[in-house]
């Protein structure tokens, strides 16, 4: 198996990496604290304004660029450091970054919010299989063949990694656009659609109701299925990358754990490293999606 050192990937893999991110970050999370989440505002040449010049180097570096570096200019200044910001004001400022960092982000107008919750890292569970499997079935039976393929993918996916006690189900559809054919089963299944994006539909439970379980609808053949799947595999197969990505979480956790997107973009050069890493590997061993 070949070995890239974490970051080597970071050109190419920039684009999947965003739909790798999204699973776990601000589309599995209602601390934004807003139902309306605006674009940027007007563009400004860089100078003093910290959120012009985070655009700027994000349009030029992509991914790398995080929301965790928009903190820091606006933090630094004050003497601050980015995760001692008050939380309202990092709420904010991952508000605007939002239709930045996700083009189409936009809330279902009929969901409602649940409360944020702190990150919490736990052990792994021999019971996620099985809620998975049970979901699997439900989102079958109500589904039927608009469902080419329903996948349990994410850390509760990968035996022996410690994650969020939460089962990710990412559903492949031959129409992402079509949403009549699979937004109704869903709601249908217990769940809410709580928001799109360009890449995919994300439903979770409503309020009120355990948060056990997010479903993301992707579209068949895309990038955004493709990652997904290759990640969880290349984990699962590399003890070296499950004990890297078990560290990069705690760590986040642990400076992050009320501020959800910024867990997820704290552990941005990992995820990039292992996806380097997933590569060489799918190329070394044939890997692709079955059929």
């Amino acid at each position: 198996m070949s070995s890239l050192r974490f970051g080597t990937a970071a050109p190419v893999l920039n684009r999947e990496f965003r739909g790798c991110q999204t699973m776990a970050a601000v589309a599995a999370d209602d601390s934004l604290g807003t139902e309306r989440v605006e674009p940027g505002g007007p563009r400004k040449a860089g100078g003093d304004d910290p959120f012009a010049v985070w655009r700027e180097m994000r349009e030029r570096d992509g991914a790398r660029v995080t929301l965790i570096q928009l903190y820091a200019l606006v933090a630094e200044p004050r003497g601050l450091k980015p995760h001692e910001l008050p939380l309202s004001e990092r709420r904010e400022l991952a508000g605007r970054a939002t239709p930045l960092m996700w083009p189409g982000f936009e809330y279902s107008q009929r969901s409602r919010r649940r409360e944020p919750q702190p990150v919490e890292i736990v052990a792994y569970d021999q019971g996620w299989p099985g809620r998975f499997g049970a979901w699997q079935g439900r989102l079958a039976d109500l589904l039927g063949p608009v469902a080419r393929r329903i996948e349990h993918v994410g850390s509760t996916s990968v035996p022996g990694l410690a994650a969020k006690p939460v089962v990710d189900i990412q559903v492949s559809v031959a129409d992402l656009g079509d949403e009549d054919r699979y937004v109704p089963p869903c709601e249908a299944a217990g769940l809410q659609f709580r928001l799109r994006d360009d890449e995919h539909r994300y439903f979770q439970p409503p309020p009120g109701q355990p948060r056990d379980v997010h479903v993301h609808v992707c579209q068949q053949g895309s990038k955004w299925e493709r990652v997904h799947l290759l990640f969880r595999d290349y984990l699962r197969c590399s003890a070296d990358a499950r004990e890297a990505y078990a560290a990069a979480k705690r760590e986040a956790a642990r400076v992050w754990g009320n501020d959800r997107p910024a867990y997820t973009e704290a552990k941005s050069d990992v995820i990039l490293g292992i996806l380097g890493q997933a590569e060489a590997w799918a190329t070394a061993n044939g890997w692709g999606i079955r059929a």
